[in-house]
């Protein structure tokens, strides 16, 4: 799998935005940006980000894994239709 991508950003867990941004690559694994100017700082095309809403309880105490988890789902779901 391809690590989340890390910032020294601030994440403010009483945030009204609790999104990430996504990429879900060819192989299946999944690449998380805070934002759509941190995945463009690193290279990426906001254009090829879908942004994920987050279960408040899951962005404020999940772990990176189950969070990846749920986003590769969410972008699954949204390529066959079943969301």
């Amino acid at each position: 799998m391809i690590p989340v991508e890390q910032t020294a950003r601030h994440i403010d867990p009483m945030s009204d935005n609790d999104a990430l941004y996504a990429i879900r690559h060819p192989d299946g694994s999944v690449s998380l940006y805070i934002d759509e100017e941190y995945a463009a700082e690193r290279g990426v095309d906001p254009a090829t980000l879908t942004r994920v809403e987050i279960p408040r309880e899951l962005f404020t105490s999940g772990t990176v894994q189950q969070v990846r988890e749920y986003v590769a789902v969410y972008l699954e779901a949204q390529k066959t239709g079943t969301a």
